[in-house]
């Protein structure tokens, strides 16, 4: 007879061994005991109501705490309406759905982008690629306070601060990334003396000192890229808490500032006059920077000039008038003594500086004088003598005259 043949219930192997009984369930018998088992339980009311209490104890413990991520914080509603808010830990709540709880990330940096058409204040179209990162600084808000989502508030209120900002400026400061310095020439401190010689000179070298720094071209200082985006942040920021929106930003950049394509031929043509415009007022402020500071420095010595050679003459006045005062008095003293010291003093000024020509013959022979030679001051000169000799004969006779 075979191993396996029925009759010996097929407990024998091919060695005519008894196999053991004790096998292990199979599936189908494990599916069968766990019939048997709950229909024990679901038999009658007892064995419903013991099901569903282990369902209401899994559900509770399962609902009834909750983990809040240290980047995140917990807004715990009852009921649908607002609790409390939890911070990052582990909390024990109501279960579900007496309170649910919603997670909203507070440190996570969060972006917003677009792209708007808009004109400055000089009436030229530009457009500008902006970008927007923000953080929620408070979740509630951030749930519960906008009607809509918070991106597209965000969007919206970006948009109007770049406008505002933009509209404002013109298209100089919005293209530039850099402010030009505001250029001027100061007036140099001049010396003391200059400053008094100035003060005599006549008015029209002053007024023109004093106006040449004036023509100098002074280019006004351009607001920079940063102070811009500066300007838009603080209005968006004051705009989204004027919307209690919840929402804290922290940078605010223009990522593309430039025309339009459809006019991007005619804003290279302004460009590029712009350029030339400003190596023209480049080369104007060098040239003045070296024509006025010498301008300045002749005045300055002209008025020198001007202040010395009028100390000169008030000089020569006074000693001429203190030297006609001391031969006044003298000539009262002496009158002939003093009348016939200054003939011959003026006759030894005057022929020390002149040619002589000697007449030995005793008035014999004709001798002719080389006028042709004399110079204007020589002849003015003899003409001095001759007076003063004149003036001699007259006062030989006898009556004095008083100067």
């Amino acid at each position: 007879m075979a191993w396996n043949e029925p009759g010996n219930n097929g407990q024998r192997d091919p060695w005519n061994r008894n196999r053991q009984t004790g096998n292990k369930p199979g599936l189908e018998d494990m599916l069968k005991q766990l019939r048997n088992r709950f229909g024990k339980l679901g038999g009658g009311a007892g064995g419903i109501f013991t099901i569903l209490l282990a369902f209401v104890i899994v559900w509770v413990g399962m609902s009834s705490f909750t983990i809040v991520d240290a980047r995140q914080a917990g807004v715990v509603l009852r009921f649908g309406k607002y609790a409390r808010t939890l911070q990052p830990g582990f909390h024990l709540k109501a279960p579900s759905p007496i309170e649910t709880v919603t997670k909203v990330g507070t440190t996570e940096i969060r972006s917003v982008s677009d792209k708007v058409r808009m004109l400055t204040s000089d009436e030229n179209i530009i457009s500008v690629d902006f970008n927007v990162q923000y953080q929620v600084s408070d979740a509630r808000k951030f749930l519960f306070s906008l009607s809509g989502p918070p991106e597209d508030t965000l969007r919206q209120a970006a948009e109007a601060a770049v406008r505002t900002v933009v509209g404002a400026n013109i298209m100089d400061n919005i293209l530039t990334s850099q402010g030009t310095e505001t250029v001027s020439a100061a007036p140099t401190p001049a010396p003391a003396s200059s400053v008094a010689a100035a003060s005599s000179a006549p008015s029209v070298v002053t007024d023109a000192l004093a106006a040449a720094p004036a023509a100098i071209p002074a280019s006004p200082k351009a607001q920079t890229r940063d102070t811009l985006q500066q300007q838009t942040r603080e209005i968006l920021q004051a705009t989204l808490d004027e919307y209690d929106a919840g929402l804290v930003v922290t940078d605010v950049s223009f990522q593309n500032v430039a025309p339009p394509q459809e006019v991007k031929d005619a804003f290279d043509d302004v460009n590029a006059a712009r350029e030339d415009k400003q190596g023209t007022e480049n080369n104007a402020r060098a040239y003045s920077s070296q024509v006025v500071p010498v301008a300045r420095g002749d005045a300055s010595r002209i008025a020198a000039e001007a202040q010395g050679y009028a100390a000169a003459r008030v000089a020569t006045a006074t000693g001429d008038a203190s030297r006609f005062n001391l031969i006044l008095k003298e000539y009262k003293a002496a009158p002939d003594v003093t009348r016939r010291r200054l003939w011959l003093e003026t006759v030894e000024d005057v022929m020390s500086n002149n040619p002589k020509v000697l007449d030995g013959s005793g008035g014999r022979n004709m001798i002719y004088l080389p006028l042709d030679r004399a110079t204007g001051k020589e002849m003015q000169g003899v003409g001095s003598v001759m007076q003063s000799a004149g003036s001699d004969s007259s006062l030989g006779g006898g009556k004095e005259k008083q100067p």
